[in-house]
Parts: C-alpha cells; structure tokens; sequence
C-alpha cells in the first residue's frame, strides 16, 4: 500500500484510542463492534455515491470509485442518504456488483465465486468486481466483463496459466490475477 510502517503503527493505536479496532501484538487487527457499524456506514454512502454518479450523473463504471471516495464525504447524515437511496430505487449492489449494506449495517449478498474456480466447461453470470480500480474496470469493460454478462470457461491453462472464457461471441485469455476479482454464479 506505499505506507511507512510507522504510519500503519499510529494510525492502529489511534483506531484503538477510538475503540474501533482490537489489535493483539502477531495475531491482526479486528473491528470493535463500534468500528464494524462505522465501516458498514462508509461502504454504504461509498457504493450509493457510486450509483449516484453512474445511474444519475451517467458517468463511467470505472470513474465512479474514485469520486465516489470524495463524494461519500457529504452524504454523511441520514436526511441526504435516505432521500439518494430512495431516489435510487434502493439498489442492492455498486456498479461493479458489490453489495451495499442496508441502514441496519445488513448485507445482502448473492452466493457466487470466484470465476478462477470455474473448471473448463461451466458457465455463469458475473454478479460483482472486487478490485475497482479504474484500470482494471475499464479493460473489463472493454470486454464486456461486466455484472450481468454471462460467460462460460473454454480452457484452462495447467501451471497457473490463463483462463479462456467466452463472453457473446467473443474469446478472450485472462490471467489468473485478473480473474480472481470477478465472481460469476453458476448456470
């Protein structure tokens, strides 16, 4: 993440000093029950200010992350958030698939795995995008890889190798690192 370790350092005991996070010395970092609702706030004033900016503002799905990241900001109370998301038609995912929790902090989330997992042959429906960054988004669009577009497996490469999928008519090679951020149920 381009972080100094002495960075990670404070901002973890600041997180602490905040009651939002545990942290056991060689074991990790978890949310407090406080820092978890926070967290679920933010993701969902982020994946609604996404919407807001596709549905809405008809922007691009692989812009919309980004701004989305200054945008969810000024949404912070409940009188703009409630009103967006009624005025949204109270969607149940991001642009790129991924769930947005409910004002009760509940996530619903449609079962689905990792297109990598697929074995040759399978077919699916890709549900979510897990890296947004706007590269990736764009060259997934380009292929039409997108929440929604069915696929299937055509080949895949032994030795951790490329997966050919079949997305409409066209056949594309995918690495396994770009891969394993799209998730497909299974038809």
């Amino acid at each position: 993440m381009n972080v100094a370790l002495g960075t990670v350092t404070n901002t973890v005991e600041s997180l602490e000093r905040q009651n939002l996070v545990l942290h056991e010395p060689y074991r990790g970092v978890r949310l407090t029950t406080k820092g978890r609702k926070l967290a679920l706030d933010v993701i969902r004033r982020h994946r609604l200010s996404e919407r807001f900016l596709t549905d809405i503002l008809k922007m691009e799905w692989s812009k919309s992350h980004d701004l989305a990241c200054k945008l969810e900001h000024a949404i912070a109370t409940k009188e703009v958030l409630e009103p967006l998301d009624e005025v949204l038609g109270y969607p149940k995912t991001c642009p790129h698939g991924n769930p947005i929790p409910l004002g009760s902090g509940r996530i619903m989330e449609e079962k689905s795995e990792l297109l990598v997992d697929l074995k040759q042959g399978e077919r699916g429906v890709i549900t979510k995008i897990t890296d947004e960054r706007r590269d990736i988004l764009q060259y997934l669009a380009t292929l039409g890889l997108v929440p929604g577009a069915p696929l299937s497996i055509e080949e895949k490469a032994p030795f951790n190798g490329p997966i050919m999928i079949k997305v409409m008519n066209a056949s594309y090679a995918l690495g396994r690192d770009v891969a394993s951020v799209i998730w497909v149920k299974r038809r």
